[in-house]
């Protein structure tokens, strides 16, 4: 089936095996991130066999779909509107707001269920987290008064929003909290959640202050990528996901379109480069599937544009010599990764 994402296990492997060893390592445990993926069953089975921590996602639609004895994680703040879901989905929660985690409580408690928390502190990216010390404070007291919620740890998440570069000193203060909070209130915490793969570049110059005990990674095990500044990770894989599409129409045209020029299918008025003639290809995917900005050819091609169900690429320089039915193949961006893996009208295809 075209279009389809091929996704080559070894490799994914590989980088999960050398990821999980790096941060074992330095006593680190890992949150392998499924969302990227959508939580794909073929890829968790290699989280679970590979003896990942914990398996984190974004949507609890993706933590119902598989069993596992490994904790699953929400990442997304739990909506106080869906609580019975996620306790009934999902063993722990990163959450912000007291409100929620109430009401968290009360379906725990009407499933008999015991339900944990990673309270999430703002260092300065301004996603989410408590923010203001005395906040974080009387937050924990009240979470302790909760029968049916326990607080597993803290966290914090950087570069996402705000852009902010994770450094010794900031993680050093999550750090500090986590001190003064099991000094002031009798108690230990099992989980300092240290970030994202933005924290990696800390993790291999053994640079992560000791009391951060766990990281979220996803990018960089799909993409052998740490995420602060993009640079990639020795003795990875980059190209583990690879997009292949269907050419289903190739022709001689003008680069330019002929007429008044108004917008586009998507409300947007394009601005096109005079390059005469050249020989364009329509590929049988489209924005519905995924950003053609987010795809990276490996021939010599260029990508023009696209529509809902198209999109149009220049082949007129490229190495190989194409007619309608080849397939041409991209590498991926996490971007382009997450939208395909997302898309029903995309195959799935493993090595």
């Amino acid at each position: 089936m075209y279009p389809r994402i091929v996704i080559n296990s070894k490799k994914y492997r590989h980088n999960l095996r050398n990821l999980l060893d790096i941060s074992h390592e330095r006593g680190i445990s890992v949150m392998g991130v499924s969302k990227v993926f959508c939580a794909d069953q073929y890829l968790i089975d290699i989280l679970i066999e590979e003896g990942v921590d914990y398996i984190a996602d974004s949507r609890i639609e993706n933590l119902s779909t598989f069993k596992t004895d490994i904790p699953k994680v929400l990442l997304r703040l739990p909506s106080f509107l869906d609580a019975e879901n996620v306790v009934l989905n999902c063993d722990i929660s990163l959450n912000s707001e007291l409100s929620t985690m109430q009401q968290l409580n009360k379906y725990a408690k009407l499933n008999d269920i015991i339900h944990g928390v990673i309270l999430m502190i703002d260092l300065g990216d301004l996603r989410e987290g408590l923010f203001d010390e005395k906040d974080i404070f009387d937050t924990i007291k009240s979470i302790l008064e909760l029968k049916n919620i326990t607080l597993k740890g803290i966290g914090t998440n950087l570069t996402c929003y705000g852009g902010v570069i994770l450094s010794n000193e900031l993680l050093t203060k999550l750090v500090d909290y986590k001190t003064r909070i099991e000094d002031k209130f009798n108690i230990s915490l099992e989980i300092v959640s240290g970030g994202n793969s933005s924290t990696i570049e800390l993790l291999l110059e053994d640079n992560i202050p000791f009391g951060i005990n766990n990281l979220r990674l996803g990018e960089a095990i799909v993409l052998g990528r740490e995420t602060a500044y993009g640079a990639f990770i020795d003795d990875t894989y980059s190209d583990i996901f690879t997009l292949e599409a269907e050419i289903i129409e190739l022709r001689e045209k003008p680069s330019i379109p002929i007429g008044t020029i108004g917008m586009n299918a998507f409300g947007k008025v394009p601005v096109f480069e005079d390059k005469g003639n050249m020989l364009r290809a329509i590929l049988a995917i489209g924005k519905q599937d995924v950003d053609h900005n987010e795809i990276i050819p490996f021939d010599t091609i260029d990508v023009l544009g696209s529509s809902s169900d198209h999109v149009i690429v220049d082949v007129s320089d490229s190495v190989k010599i194409y007619k309608v039915g080849d397939v041409i193949a991209f590498k991926l961006t996490y971007s382009s990764i997450l939208s395909l893996m997302t898309s029903k009208y995309v195959g799935k295809h493993y090595e």
